[in-house]
């Protein structure tokens, strides 16, 4: 007995540092999970089953007045969801002309917590969300009140996550009142947040809401994480200490969402804004203008014809002294020809009949005057 005992605990060891150090049984413990997703299903019946006949037999006087208390609260977001329309508008038309981008609507999805984890050192949840549905590594998860953690773990069907408050967690914050960052680590308490390395001077006090600021490229910007409960000073200390309160129910959130990031580049971004764009101005009846501003350079173009008219001129002055090159020298050859012959030729016969009529004429005249 005792050697077989000796044997299992050793089997158990190899098996936690083969799993701690190589990643050889991830495919066998992805299996296992599916089998485990039953038993969590089991073991989550009767509550479902009590809360099902729970709510079948409420009295109508509470449903009445949960019904008025949503309606009213309806009411008040709708009215808080016009103010944050005109500003997320707002906001992305600001963007625009900074040339600048960023995550406006985040595409989530519902899931359900199906199991937590016993060990009281890590907090870590199970979800019926895993890598069939999309989720991917570092996904951030969130309930109706801020950020809860991040997924750690994938499997076919289910997924694990790591709360905000386990002790190896931490989320680049802000404090939503000035802007200051800060880090915000868990502490192992599901009630506390630590801010770590704040300046004993820094602008931060009781009651600041801190949310993400985004630069970790994890989580989104802007959603509440934790609120400041305590912060102390001392004289003899570099650095403040501040505690924080999650905002979150980490202890008593059921549903939760899953929040799918956009993976697109800056690039693939603004072109699709830009055709966005396009497709508003198209919509609005803005193209008329475009039209309106391209004749402007083509009524400038009537002065191009001016030299397309001109080249035709051009044109047959282009041959006129192809030809007139080839006639030089057939200009120049006569010339050197004809001075030497035309000129005696024409001088001789002009020299003769000249003299021989003054010759002739004086002769006759004295012999009819003898």
């Amino acid at each position: 007995m005792g050697v077989r005992l000796l044997v299992l605990v050793v089997l158990s060891v190899a098996l936690m540092v083969v799993d701690a150090r190589f990643a050889l049984l991830k495919p066998v413990r992805s299996q296992m999970s599916l089998v485990l997703m039953q038993t969590y299903w089991i073991t989550d019946l009767p509550q479902r089953l009590y809360q099902g006949v729970a709510s079948q037999f409420g009295s109508r006087t509470e449903l009445v007045a949960e019904n008025e208390k949503l309606k009213t609260e309806n009411l008040l977001l709708q009215g808080r969801m016009q103010k944050l329309a005109a500003l997320t508008e707002q906001n992305v038309r600001l963007r625009e002309l900074l040339n600048s981008s960023a995550l406006v609507n985040e595409k989530v999805e519902v899931a359900e917590l199906i199991g937590m984890d016993p060990n009281p050192f890590t907090h870590r949840i199970i979800i019926n969300k895993g890598e069939r549905d999309g989720v991917v590594l570092g996904q951030p998860v969130l309930d109706a009140r801020g950020l809860m953690g991040q997924v750690v773990e994938l499997m076919p069907y289910t997924s694990r996550v790591l709360l905000l408050t386990d002790t190896t967690h931490s989320i680049p914050v802000q404090v939503n009142r000035n802007g200051l960052r800060a880090i915000a680590s868990g502490t192992g308490n599901p009630e506390r947040l630590e801010l770590r390395h704040v300046a004993d001077t820094a602008d931060i006090k009781e009651g600041d809401l801190l949310v993400s600021s985004g630069l970790g490229q994890r989580f989104p910007a802007g959603y509440p994480v934790a609120t400041v409960k305590e912060v102390i000073h001392d004289s003899g200390q570099p650095f403040a200490i501040v505690r924080a309160v999650p905002t979150a129910a980490l202890n008593r959130s059921r549903y939760l969402l899953l929040v799918f990031s956009d993976n697109r580049t800056p690039e693939e971004r603004a072109n699709e804004a830009a055709q966005a764009q396009e497709a508003e101005d198209k919509q609005n009846g803005i193209t008329p203008i475009v039209p309106a501003t391209v004749p402007k350079p083509a009524v400038a173009t009537p002065a191009t014809p001016a030299p397309a008219a001109a080249a035709p001129v051009a044109t047959p002055v282009k041959p006129a002294a192809h030809n007139a090159q080839p006639v030089k020298p057939a200009a120049t050859k006569p010339p050197a020809s004809t001075p030497t012959t035309a000129t005696p030729a024409t001088k001789p016969p002009a020299a003769a009949p000249a003299a021989r009529p003054a010759a002739t004429a004086p002769a006759t005249t004295r012999q009819r005057e003898e």
